[in-house]
């Protein structure tokens, strides 16, 4: 009888392992800080610097969840708003332009709300 509860208590830890999270962990400001960098590119008032891309690479590496894709998908549109003279070309390429693949289009008419992590 002391089998049953381990067995229990073993499904009980993969089932909240296994559920999904439905709340993101990155924070816009995370966003807009890891790609700083490349602001001065995407207005075309610089080369690409390596730093650009290194965050490109990090930020693509934090969003591993259908939340927090979305939730970087929204503050990349918000914070992109914001940007004067932001080249969308340069914008929708910069992923590619670093060695990073996505699986939906980096626009300003991007659906958020269809992302997610299935390729």
């Amino acid at each position: 009888m002391a089998f049953a509860p381990k067995i229990i208590t073993c499904l009980i830890v993969l089932t909240i392992y296994m559920v999904s999270p439905t709340k993101s962990t990155i924070q816009c400001g995370t966003v807009t800080s890891t790609l700083a960098q490349c602001v001065n590119y995407l207005t075309n008032s610089g080369p690409l610097p390596s730093e650009c891309c290194v965050g490109v690479k990090s930020l693509n590496q934090m969003a591993q969840t259908t939340p927090d894709r979305k939730q970087v998908c929204e503050c990349l549109k918000a914070t992109g708003k914001e940007i004067k003279g932001l080249n969308t070309d340069l914008v929708a390429s910069l992923p590619t332009t670093c060695g990073v693949s996505v699986p939906y289009p980096i626009s300003f008419s991007t659906n958020c709300d269809n992302i997610s992590t299935a390729v």
